[in-house]
């Protein structure tokens, strides 16, 4: 192997050994040995992508990535043309219905952000008792807009954490219906005429990452209830570390914890479990039916 090459890789190793939640369980000399291995007829830094991809994969948190730098530059130039925006209406029965795609970063977050509020708001306006919050397609991606577009619905104060493998937690919380560190760039959320609705949760196989999160963030909160099938199962914490080519090792950092201090590991189990049947939104049906039976949605 190159020199060049073998430093490359080595930082890579480093990176994942210094910061990943599975630190204390993998076995750092057999992973750095096959990936050595693996990569014994490298010449550049780049012909150690592949060996630094199956290392991250060893890890076995199902999370960690790689980021080659195109794949970087790809995520970095996603226009807004590209965003998918929330979507939302009033159902009947005076329940307002907010659906949330992936946003691959809060670069690109601003006109996702006002989209989702000026949803929330019109509808707010028509008087909704109620809200259903469909997280079916929330795929992952940046979690702090999708947090800020369903803050007026979720409510301010701590919704979750990072727990690391240290046992060190930080937390996340809404302010002013705005994640706290980004309120001085998204500004606070219109309030809701009726604060703390009554919600519920539609989840899928699909909803991973940082739809996952999201998910979290209202799991223990006061007149909730989540709807759907188990989630994708990753509910956990990147973080991504620059290589010197521009390349990204985005490693795991640490698993989710809802605000009753609960930490997850795999699928997120809703309450109410209701298959995905073609032609039929069952899940969506049960999830009304119940805010109907919720105190400000009873005729």
């Amino acid at each position: 192997m190159a020199p060049k090459a073998r430093a490359y890789l080595t930082s890579a190793l480093d990176l994942m050994e210094e910061h990943s939640l599975m630190k204390a369980e993998v076995d750092w000399p057999k992973v750095r040995r096959d990936a050595f291995a693996h990569a014994a007829k490298a010449r550049t830094p780049a012909e150690t992508y592949g060996p630094i991809r199956q290392a991250l994969r060893d890890l076995g948190d199902g999370h960690s990535t790689f980021l080659d730098p195109q794949d970087v530059a790809r995520t970095q130039d996603a226009s807004a043309d590209d965003l998918m925006l929330p979507e939302g209406r009033r159902l009947p029965g005076g329940i307002g219905y907010l659906m949330l795609p992936p946003v691959a970063s809060d670069e690109v977050a601003a006109p996702y952000i006002r989209s989702a509020r000026s949803t929330v708001e019109g509808i707010d306006d028509e008087g909704a008792c109620g809200w259903v919050v469909d997280l079916r397609g929330e795929s992952g991606g940046d979690m702090w807009p999708p947090l800020a577009a369903v803050g007026p619905i979720l409510g301010d104060g701590e919704a979750g954490a990072a727990v690391h493998a240290d046992g060190r937690r930080e937390p996340w919380a809404v302010q002013d219906g705005t994640p706290s560190q980004y309120v001085d760039t998204w500004g606070p959320a219109t309030p809701l005429a009726r604060p703390l609705p009554p919600v519920a949760v539609l989840t899928s196989r699909r909803t991973a990452s940082a739809g996952e999160a999201v998910v979290i963030s209202f799991l223990g909160r006061p007149g909730t209830r989540t709807f759907g099938e188990a989630t994708t199962g990753v509910p956990t914490a990147n973080s991504a570390y620059r290589l010197s080519d521009g390349a990204m090792v985005v490693v795991t950092v640490a698993r989710e914890a809802d605000r009753t201090g609960r930490v997850h590991d795999g699928p997120l189990t809703p309450d109410v479990e209701v298959p995905e049947t073609r032609g039929q939104d069952k899940a969506l049906k049960a999830a009304t039916s119940w805010l109907s039976a919720q105190k400000p949605c009873r005729s």
